[in-house]
Parts: structure tokens; C-alpha cells; sequence
């Protein structure tokens, strides 16, 4: 049985970034039952346990629409490297030889991390399918997963199948478990094999998530082979039949605008394109006709999973390239920020009566964030870990009180022993190739 909670004297910031003060939120049975004025009686109200909000602000949980969670086990192995050489030189060789360990213990320390940061809801996209699992249901956040199929292997139909029964095996295990159908791109995934990954998602109802035009020489190539971009590439497959979430979609182009559909999401992720000097694409052109929310891509390439930084870097950079500082507005990106929930099928994204307990109370009060102009300015602009004071998802605190409920000592030490095995076994050798 589920704690209640009475969170009291709260300040309550919507979606679209509006503050309502000296409000009480009764939590029950992982919901949010009643939403009341603090002065009000509430006599009737028996909650488990009081916690006094009035010095903090209360906000739906932080979506992460993309990442690679257990690729926390290879952040800042490599670094300052082409694109080219981050895949086929570095990622792929180690990851041919990581263990089910690395994986289960990669997905633990993302999904701390990404708790520490108020995340309470996230899109994975790895194989290893089992350990991720294992970990979302141990640690208590949503999880999305799409298990990673390579279209181009020889073992493709058996993966297929294999990725088919897992789905099916788990997806009533828990409300806070949900599955896409996961091809890794056009590029690995050949057209015969992505229009067959498409179909299977279509005849299990399930959405797609998969990367598309991350680099201008995926574009370039699709277009040589094929005559098309791989947005094209993806429409003749059948995927925008389906609900989609495009990982990243930065050199989405205006002739792709024609196969978006009111349920295709873009996850962007701007510290990876950063760091591997990806370019500027066509995203800041045209972000204001997608739909669009903050994904972290893996630790390997963006080093830490918090959405917040990567809305940040959004809207600095949209700035810069606009040369236009009354762009990109505290509201426009923190609506994008909390519309990210509506890519996952857990009805998440607002502190109402009715909806899940999944929140984040922020302490606003430390050097970093005072003094508070709007609260929203500071939580973008100035926020880190440490002002995530607690973490709650479907009624139940991950972080309380400032400090994780995990064991952050024995998790951190597991993944010390892990990485020097990793090192020791070296790279092996990648079944396909950038």
C-alpha cells in the first residue's frame, strides 16, 4: 500500500509556466486526489505523512524523450573525436563486448542520475532489453523502452522475433513500464528491413521511436542511394502511420514537413550536436511547426541526462542563430519541456486533480537560483541537482529530502569495478558501421 501525502502551502507551476501560490496537494494511491486552497479546511483530509512546501515550488516531473541509458557506463570515454571515429572507432567496438552487467548497472546509474535531476520519465533506446527493464522496474521511475533492432545483421529476423515476444511478454508487467518498436536509423536499417519493423509495430499497436537525419551525411548518403532523405525514407516504409519519436531529426529539411503528422515528436538533444559539431541543421529553421520536447541522447556523447540543460542549450542557441535575444521565451521552452510528456502513453505533464503523482519540489532558495524573479527563469537559467529537493513518481518518492532513495555509494562503486573490466576486455569488434 502507497503512502498518502499532503504537500502544504505550495506554489504550483503549470505547463505553461504560470505560478499559483498557497495551494495543498493531497496524494493518495499514486494519484493526485485533491487540489486546495492552503487556507481551507481540509480537516477531512488523513494523510500518512505532512510535508511543508511553503519555501519551494512544485512542477510536473522532467520527460526525457531520447536516450541510451546504459551508455552511462561509457561517459567520457570518448572524447574530443569525429563522428565518424565516435561510432566505429570508440562506441560500437566496446559495446560488442559489454555484458548484461554493464548494461543492467549502465541503465541504474542513468536512471539515478536522471532521478537526481527531477526526471521521472524517460525513452530508452538500447538492446540489452531485459537489464533495462530489470532496472526501471527496480528503481521505480517510467520507462519507455524500445529495444534496438539493426535491420542490417544476419541475425535480423531472429532479433525481430526475439524483440516481438519481449514486448508481449511485458508490456501489462507494470503502469509504469510502455514499449515503442526500436530501429536504429535508415542507415543501419536497410528499406526491405524498416518496412518490416514498421509492420510489426502496426500489427502490436505500438508506436516507433528511431533516429533520423542526425547528421547532414546521413542526408547526403540516403539522398545519393535512394533519392530520398531519410525522412522520405521513413514515409515509404509506412512509419508515419504510426506515432513516431524521431531521435534528434536536426537536418530534417522543408520537403520533409509534408510527412509529419500531429503525432510525430522530435526528442532534441542539443549538447550532443555540440559535441560532435553536428551543425546548426534545419531544426532552428523549422522547430516551430514540429513537435518537439529535450532528450538527453547517451552519456557518451552528451555526459550528463538532464533535460533541463539540454532545454537550456535550446533556447541559448536558438537565440544566438536568430541573433534575436527576445526569441525562444521562458514560456515557449518550458511548455516544449513539459509537452515532451505527451509522447509517452502514461498521461503525465500537469499537476491537476486526477492526473499521477509524478512531481518534482524544488528548493529555489541556494546561492545558484536566488534571488527568484519567476521561478521558471531560475529553473532553466540557473538550476542543477541540488535544487531538485524531491522526486516523486506514481505517488512514491525516488529522491526525498535532497538525497536518493537508491544506494548511491554501492551503485557508484559497482560501476568503478565494472569500468575497469570494460577497459581490461578492450574493444571488440561492431557489427555494423557509421
Amino acid at each position: 500500500m502507497k503512502k498518502s501525502y499532503l504537500l502544504k502551502n505550495a506554489r504550483i507551476l503549470t505547463k505553461d509556466a504560470e505560478c499559483i501560490s498557497g495551494k495543498n496537494v493531497y496524494i493518495s494511491d499514486g494519484k493526485i486526489l485533491k487540489i486546495m486552497d492552503s487556507t481551507s479546511d481540509d480537516g477531512n483530509i488523513r494523510a500518512d505523512e505532512e510535508i511543508d512546501c511553503g519555501k519551494y515550488y512544485i512542477s510536473p516531473g522532467i520527460p526525457n524523450l531520447h536516450t541510451h541509458t546504459a551508455m552511462n557506463i561509457f561517459k567520457g570515454i570518448a572524447e574530443d573525436v569525429t563522428a565518424d571515429d565516435w561510432f566505429n572507432e570508440m562506441i560500437w567496438p566496446y559495446e560488442s563486448k559489454m555484458t548484461d552487467q554493464d548494461i543492467y548497472v549502465g541503465t541504474r546509474l542513468g536512471i539515478a542520475e536522471m532521478i537526481n535531476n527531477g526526471v521521472t520519465v524517460f525513452a530508452d533506446h538500447y538492446f540489452g532489453e531485459e537489464q533495462v527493464l530489470r532496472a526501471v522496474k527496480e528503481t521505480g521511475i517510467r520507462g519507455d523502452l524500445a529495444p534496438t533492432l539493426f535491420g542490417g545483421t544476419p541475425d535480423f529476423k531472429e532479433r525481430l522475433e526475439e524483440v516481438t515476444r519481449f514486448i508481449k511478454e511485458h508490456r501489462e508487467d507494470s503502469n509504469r513500464v510502455a514499449f515503442h518498436m526500436g530501429p536504429h536509423a535508415n542507415y543501419t536499417c536497410p528499406a526491405p528491413t524498416l518496412g518490416e519493423i514498421v509492420d510489426r509495430a502496426k500489427a502490436l499497436e505500438l508506436p516507433v521511436h528511431l533516429h533520423v537525419s542526425e547528421e547532414d551525411v546521413q542526408v547526403e548518403k540516403a539522398r545519393e542511394e535512394t533519392g530520398m532523405t531519410p525522412f522520405g525514407i521513413l514515409n515509404e516504409a509506412g512509419g508515419f502511420d504510426c506515432k513516431v519519436l524521431i531521435g534528434h531529426g536536426l537536418w530534417v529539411e522543408e520537403e520533409d514537413l509534408k510527412f509529419l503528422k500531429e503525432d510525430t515528436w522530435f526528442a532534441f538533444c542539443p549538447k550532443t550536436y555540440l559535441k560532435l559539431a553536428s551543425g546548426k541543421g534545419g531544426f532552428f529553421d523549422y522547430y516551430r511547426q514540429l513537435n518537439y520536447g529535450f532528450g538527453t541522447d547517451g552519456a557518451a556523447s552528451s555526459n550528463t541526462l538532464n533535460p533541463v540543460e539540454q532545454a537550456r542549450l535550446f533556447a541559448l542557441l536558438g537565440k544566438f542563430f536568430d541573433r534575436d535575444s527576445s526569441t525562444h521565451t521562458m514560456q515557449e521552452i518550458w511548455r516544449h519541456l513539459m509537452e515532451g510528456h505527451k509522447a509517452f502513453p502514461f498521461g503525465t505533464g500537469e499537476v491537476k486533480e486526477g492526473a499521477p503523482a509524478d512531481l518534482v519540489i524544488w528548493d529555489l532558495n541556494g546561492l545558484d537560483t536566488f534571488p527568484i524573479y519567476h521561478p521558471v527563469i531560475s529553473i532553466l537559467y540557473s538550476s542543477n541537482s541540488q535544487n531538485v529537493k524531491y522526486t516523486m513518481v506514481d505517488g512514491v518518492f525516488l529522491k526525498y529530502d535532497g538525497r536518493l532513495i537508491m544506494d548511491e555509494e554501492a551503485l557508484k562503486n559497482e560501476a568503478a569495478d565494472l569500468q575497469k573490466a570494460l577497459i581490461a576486455r578492450g574493444k571488440g569488434k561492431a557489427k555494423v558501421t557509421y
